[in-house]
């Protein structure tokens, strides 16, 4: 039996992978962009209450920002 182990790798192939990897990136950049701004607009909509309504949430204005982000927060 015989086992073949060269990996023919053409300039092509090349070229096709750092493009798609560069395009990989950029997606992973917009998808990250998409998430930060999405958090943000939650900030802004829980500043937009009143304090009444942040105490009925258990919430205090102080503790806005570590509520949004509280899955990226490991302390």
């Amino acid at each position: 039996m015989a086992y073949i182990t060269h990996n023919n790798t053409s300039v092509l192939s090349t070229i096709w992978d750092g493009i798609s990897s560069f395009f990989v990136t950029v997606s992973r950049a917009l998808s990250v962009s998409y998430a930060m701004d999405a958090r943000m607009r939650r900030i802004d909509a829980l500043n937009a209450k009143t304090d009444a309504e942040l105490h009925a949430m258990n919430l205090r204005r102080a503790d806005i920002p570590a509520y949004v982000f509280r899955d990226l927060m490991h302390i």
